[in-house]
């Protein structure tokens, strides 16, 4: 039998895996499911139809699956689904879609979502994110799996960062980063490679000397940008970090893509 604390609220028929654990004064709306081993500590709200993954734990103060914020919101069922083994901080907020977004919003495993960070209605979450305190996105943002955002940075509504990706503290993320992309600054640009990301990963001496060597063509060439990504293309054949650049930068060209802000690379 799940394990609720008799001053919380349940509201029937919410979905409650035997093993749950839900403590003092957490409040669940009738179209919850949260599967096993998941724990809510004190005053958890969770709202709407929202599904919370195995063996997450929740703790004070969160709020997920609330209404969007966003005046096209009308009240229609839309969704949030958070995945299994994340732990979700005190004051961390996530809502469920919009009809105009897709209806859903997701959180991948695995995700860390410190105090205060906040996932907006339609984000697309990968695995093994970490929002550390006060990190926010807007509506629609879309984060590659691996990646860090720091301290109090903020993500532009519709604005996709790749896989494993660095967004410093107090940056403001307005352009698409691609894949492995160091951000810094209140207007954000790329600073370099996520090198410590890349070989906490494993990547080899090599490996980070190829991938350093697309960023300079792709960036720091001859030519426009449409030229020097024709050259780092070419190279995709034959280079896994090209490759997932490409893919990226080609999978939605709606936004700009973050580019550095002065002509030289980090080397770290």
């Amino acid at each position: 039998m799940a394990k609720i604390d008799p001053t919380a609220r349940v509201e029937n028929p919410a979905g409650l895996a035997d093993d749950v654990e839900i403590g003092p004064y957490a409040v669940l709306g009738p179209d919850v499911v949260l599967q096993e081993g998941v724990k809510l500590l004190a005053h958890v709200n969770i709202q709407g139809a929202t599904t919370i993954g195995a063996r997450t734990t929740v703790f004070p103060f969160a709020s997920l699956g609330t209404a969007p914020q966003s005046v096209h919101y009308k009240g229609e069922r839309t969704e949030l689904f958070i995945g299994s083994d994340c732990i979700i901080r005190e004051h961390a907020t996530a809502s469920i879609g919009t009809a105009g977004g897709g209806g859903v919003t997701r959180i991948g495993n695995g995700v860390m979502m410190m105090t205060g960070s906040h996932v907006g209605h339609d984000c697309m979450v990968g695995d093994s994110v970490i929002f550390a305190n006060n990190a926010v996105l807007g509506g629609h943002v879309s984060v590659g799996e691996f990646t860090f955002l720091g301290g109090q940075c903020a993500v532009h509504q519709f604005t996709r960062i790749g896989a494993q990706c660095m967004i410093s503290g107090l940056t403001g993320v307005r352009e698409d980063v691609i894949p492995f992309g160091n951000v810094l600054g209140q207007a954000g640009k790329l600073v370099g490679l996520n090198v410590i990301g890349m070989k906490r990963r494993g990547f080899s001496k090599s490996d980070l000397h190829a991938a350093r060597a697309v960023y300079r063509d792709l960036f720091f060439g001859e030519g426009t940008f449409e030229a020097r990504l024709e050259t780092v293309r070419e190279q995709a054949e034959t280079s896994a970090f090209a490759a997932a650049v490409v893919s990226f930068i080609d999978a939605d060209r709606k936004r700009p893509i973050c580019q550095p802000s002065r002509g030289v690379i980090k080397e770290e």
